[in-house]
C-alpha cells in the first residue's frame, strides 16, 4: 500500500493495527476518521485492509507530514484516540479479545 511521495509532505508513516474482526476493524475506522488532523501540515489516511487468519482485519494508517515533528505530534494524538476506542470496545464489547488473553493498552 505504498502511496508516491509528496515533496511538499516528506515525512511519513504506516501504521497497521491488527483487530479480530472486520466489524470491529469497521468501529474503529468510524470512530477515528471523525476526528480530522488540525493541522494542513499532516495529511491521515485510513482503510481497512484484509489480514491473516490470526487477525482477520487489519486497520491501516497511512501519515505524512511536512516535518518529523509535526508527524510526531499527529501520530502521538492518535495513538492516544486509538487507545481509547480499543479501551471501549475492550469493556463493551464482546470479541475484541480473546477469552485470557493478557493484551493490554497501558499508558
Amino acid at each position: 500500500m505504498a502511496t508516491a511521495m509528496d515533496p511538499d509532505f516528506p515525512c511519513s508513516l504506516s501504521i497497521d493495527v491488527p483487530l479480530p474482526t472486520q466489524r470491529l476493524a469497521k468501529t474503529a475506522l468510524q470512530a477515528l476518521q471523525v476526528d480530522k488532523e488540525l493541522s494542513a501540515l499532516v495529511r491521515r489516511n485510513l482503510l481497512i485492509a484484509e489480514g491473516d487468519a490470526q487477525s482477520p482485519a487489519v486497520l491501516h494508517v497511512e501519515y505524512s507530514a511536512t516535518t518529523n515533528r509535526m508527524l510526531r505530534v499527529a501520530v502521538n494524538g492518535f495513538m492516544e484516540s486509538l487507545k481509547l476506542v480499543v479501551e471501549v470496545m475492550e469493556t463493551l464489547d464482546v470479541d475484541v479479545l480473546e477469552p485470557g488473553s493478557n493484551t493490554n493498552i497501558s499508558s
